[in-house]
Order: C-alpha cells, then structure tokens, then sequence
C-alpha cells in the first residue's frame, strides 16, 4: 500500500499542495486537475524527486524516504517529456536503460521483447526512432518504465498530442498493467480518466477535493445537469447568465447543456445525467 500522510509542500511562501492524505493499493488512479494545480509535484514526491515540506509518504508502512533505492526500485515512472536519442533504435534504447537500472543482463533481452510485444513495437524494434510518432514514442517511453517490473506505476499527462487512435491503444495498455500494481495517471484529459480509472483524485486549491469512482463522482452532480434547445439569437443572452457545459448547432437552432445549482426555471430544459467532463467544468470553473 501506498500511503500519503498529511503532506504539503511549499516554495517560500507559496504553497503547491497542501494536507494530501490518501491510501492506494492495487488498481488505475486517476489524477485530474487543470495545469497548475499541484498533480505534478505530488508525482515528483510521489518518486522522489521532491521531498514534501511536512508529512510523509510510506510504503507499506514504511517512509519511502528511509528506504531510499530500495523504494525508486519500485516504481516506474513516464514524465511527461523524456529524453531518448532519435538515432537510437527502441532495441537500443531500453538496453541502455536497463544497463543504468542495473537489471540482470542474462534477463535483460527477454524482458525488452516482452515490453516491445506488449506496446505493439515488435516489428519496429531495430528501427531508428527519428522517425516515429508521437504515439509511439510514449509507447517506448511505457516500455521502459515497466522495465523493473514496477510495483507502482507514475504516468504524468502521457497522453498529450496523441491522436485518438494512439490515446485508445494506450489507455487499453493501462489498463491492462494496473490489475497486479497501483498505477497513477495524472492528466487535465478527462476521457483518459473517465474510461479506465478505479478511482479518481480531484485536486483542487492545492488540496485532495474528491476522491470516488467515477460513477460516484459524477452523481455528486445528480439533478443538476440540463439540456435546452433554443434559437441562435437566444445564446449570447443565456451564456451570460448560465454555466454553459457544452452547445452545438443542430437544424439551425442551439442545443445547449448547462449546469444549475438549483431546480431550473429554464422552459422545456430536459434533465440530464451527468459525466466526468460535466464535473470537471463545474469544480474548476
């Protein structure tokens, strides 16, 4: 178990997060907040990277900062931006890696065949690197921190500039790796979070502001969340006074979903459940 207890951090006078407390066994967790709101200092405490001004965080009861290498052997961790030699082929790659990470070298070749299978580089794995995409870059990038066979797992915004395409086939790899260890995807994208989170942490004003399931989370905004169609003209005049959700054009009028903290006066507005994208516009508007 991964445990945060009490943990703030601060710069000066200015404060990045701020009482943390959170417990997380086995499964996906899913870090959502807008950028700036402290997910990645909690991912650079979370390996160590920074150290919390007060508070602690163990492992299995254990401060992570006592058991020093033994705990970053542990984890496995894909920044946001990782370095890699555009010459270099994946093959090349995660032999280097392997050889900093200190892994056995008569297992070494194995396990990088393993981790190219699974990220789907199985056919590109002596190919130059220069020349790939976006998506398969950060395949590379999930390849080389699953090289130690983490126990924890640290995923920050890995899904940016990705095609749809590449987010699906990535969150489907994900998934999969979070069924025997905690894995922690922190990101600002909600779809990411919103197919394949066990749990999900909301941070807000350098806090932990909500941490449920999905479906939890999102009946939190039960009653709340409205449809209305209405003439173009109309818009402008009820985007002043509503918080608009979403609105497209359809047959020449408006259809507008909005959030009301109260029953609706709005005629003909049609209830609506509500969805992780819903609740993320409200807590961060």
């Amino acid at each position: 178990m991964l445990t945060l207890v009490n943990i703030s951090k601060k710069y000066g006078n200015q404060t990045a997060v701020e009482h943390i407390n959170l417990d997380m066994e086995h499964g996906l967790y899913g870090m959502l907040a807008p950028n700036g709101a402290g997910k990645t200092t909690i991912i650079k405490m979370l390996t160590t990277l920074l150290f919390p001004t007060t508070g602690e965080i163990l492992y299995n009861g254990v401060n992570i900062t006592e058991m020093g290498a033994a705990y970053r052997d542990l984890i496995g961790y894909l920044p946001q931006q990782f370095g890699y030699y555009k010459n270099s082929t994946p093959t090349e790659y995660l032999e280097y890696l392997a050889c900093l990470k200190k892994l056995p070298k008569e297992r070494t070749k194995e396990r990088i065949k393993e981790l190219l299978e699974m990220v789907g580089l199985s056919d590109v794995a002596n190919k130059k690197m220069k020349k790939f995409s976006g998506g398969m870059i950060q395949r590379v990038g999930i390849a080389q921190a699953m090289l130690n066979n983490p126990k924890i797992l640290i995923l920050d915004e890995p899904t940016v500039g990705l095609d749809p395409k590449e987010r699906v086939r990535f969150r489907n790899i994900i998934s999969m790796l979070s069924k025997d260890r905690i894995v922690i995807l922190s990101t600002h994208i909600v779809s990411d979070i919103e197919s394949i989170a066990n749990q999900v942490m909301l941070i807000k004003d350098q806090h932990l502001y909500k941490l449920d399931t999905v479906p939890n989370i999102c009946n939190s905004l039960d009653g709340n969340i409205y449809e209305v169609e209405m003439p173009d003209a109309e818009y402008e005049a009820f985007e002043n006074t509503h918080q608009i959700l979403a609105a497209r054009q359809d047959n020449g009028k408006m259809v507008v979903r909005f959030y009301e903290k109260d029953d609706t006066t709005v005629k003909n507005a049609t209830l609506c459940n509500a969805n992780l994208e819903d609740v993320f516009l409200v807590t961060y508007q």
